[in-house]
């Protein structure tokens, strides 16, 4: 048996579509009446109750049936067509069985379905005794073949168009998928900027608190005053993490029309290397930059060597540490953190977390640069980036 699963076959609303069973019978009454009043006086008193009775019965089946169709398309059609042979009442319903497997759009079915409904129909003619005589025999093939091409291009306009609303239903729920992935992307691009900026913002504060308080934990021999000094600069360095990272929220959490706080650049390397000499790491800047690269670039090589000085800090505590930046238009912008090991191997090996030099990475490639680091023969550490510097001079008029 030919069934179409409920997820083929066209979706409607039922209560919508409830009037074409009334209008298939309503459709069948005509050609009931007319038969009735070509019939012979008597007929139905006589004994012709097949008429009366027979006839109202098989069309209500025929009907009954149809309310099928749409599950089981062709056992449907097929049987209604052939049943309305036997039943002047059940041509509306033939139609309507007719018009839905032509709507259905398969040449097979609809071929098959029109063949069985043409031949039924000429069985109908003969049904009854007519009172007039009968009509040429290409008659009745012709006005069946008419009504049967009729209820063709119907079904075949209905399923024209259900075949356009479901393609734009479809478009419609493609587009809405392709918003949420876009949603989803735009959100976790958002997670990504968020903790590579947190990271940014805390990772060199939070090591100077962990540099200074490492020498208190294993310096024993420190002086009142110079404690005193490495506790107000743990003080210092924490309000100043906790600004950093207000200004950070702050902007996540602004109006569109707030501006945003300055960012650093490449004029910014010198105090941030300043900043960490204070905070007692041996540290030392060659700047030999010549001009002022692009803000991209500025700010991502101030990001490096932040993210060099943080990493000395937290793995190699005490080691000296020597930032250089250099490069020139058309040349790129270069820069360099080398670390030597630290001098105590217990103060080394605070927590990773991985995630630092793997952001560094990514925001550098978005520059369109190239980051590497590795260990130095001398069991320091070297990191190194270097970032595009376009020259506009040349193309000035």
């Amino acid at each position: 048996m030919v069934t179409t699963p409920p997820e083929a076959a066209p979706r409607h609303e039922g209560l919508r579509h409830t009037w074409r069973l009334p209008a298939a019978a309503a459709l069948g009454i005509p050609f009931w009446l007319l038969t009735a009043g070509q019939l012979p006086r008597g007929h139905v008193t006589d004994g012709g109750y097949w008429f009366a009775v027979g006839d109202p019965l098989v069309a209500l089946g025929c009907l009954t049936a149809l309310a099928w169709r749409r599950r089981y398309p062709l056992p449907v059609a097929l049987a209604v067509v052939l049943a309305s042979a036997t039943s002047a009442l059940a041509a509306g319903a033939a139609l309507l069985a007719l018009t839905s497997i032509a709507a259905h759009r398969r040449t097979a079915w609809t071929a098959t379905v029109t063949a069985a409904y043409v031949a039924a129909a000429q069985y109908t003619v003969d049904l009854y005794p007519m009172r007039l005589a009968p009509p040429p025999p290409w008659l009745p093939f012709l006005l069946t073949a008419v009504s049967a091409g009729i209820a063709v291009a119907v079904g075949l306009a209905v399923g024209a168009r259900r075949a356009e609303v479901g393609s734009l239903r479809e478009r419609a729920r493609s587009a809405e998928r392709e918003q949420r992935a876009r949603a989803a992307q735009a959100r976790a691009e958002e997670r990504t900027r968020i903790a590579r900026e947190m990271h940014d913002v805390l990772a060199h504060r939070i090591s100077r608190v962990a540099l200074h308080a490492g020498v208190l934990d294993h310096r024993g021999d420190l002086t009142a005053e110079e404690s005193r000094v490495l506790v107000r600069s743990i003080v210092d360095s924490s309000h100043q993490a906790l600004e950093e990272l207000r200004d950070v929220l702050g902007v996540l959490r602004a109006d569109p029309g707030r501006p945003e706080p300055p960012q650093p650049s490449l004029e910014s390397v010198a105090e941030l290397v300043a900043q960490a000499r204070t905070a007692g790491l041996d540290a030392t800047l060659t700047a030999a930059a010549s001009g002022d690269p692009p803000g991209t670039a500025g700010r991502t090589c101030y990001r490096v060597a932040q993210e060099g000085l943080a990493n000395a800090a937290k793995h190699a505590p005490g080691s000296r540490v020597h930032v250089t930046v250099d490069g020139a238009p058309g040349d790129g912008l270069r820069v360099t953190v080398r670390n030597s090991p630290a001098p105590d191997a217990r103060t080394a090996g605070l927590p990773r977390s991985g995630y630092g030099l793997l952001g560094l990475t990514e925001r550098v490639a978005l520059a369109g640069g190239e980051l590497a680091h590795r260990p130095t023969s001398d069991g320091g550490h070297l990191l190194t980036a270097r970032l595009p510097w376009p020259d506009h001079r040349g193309k000035r008029a």
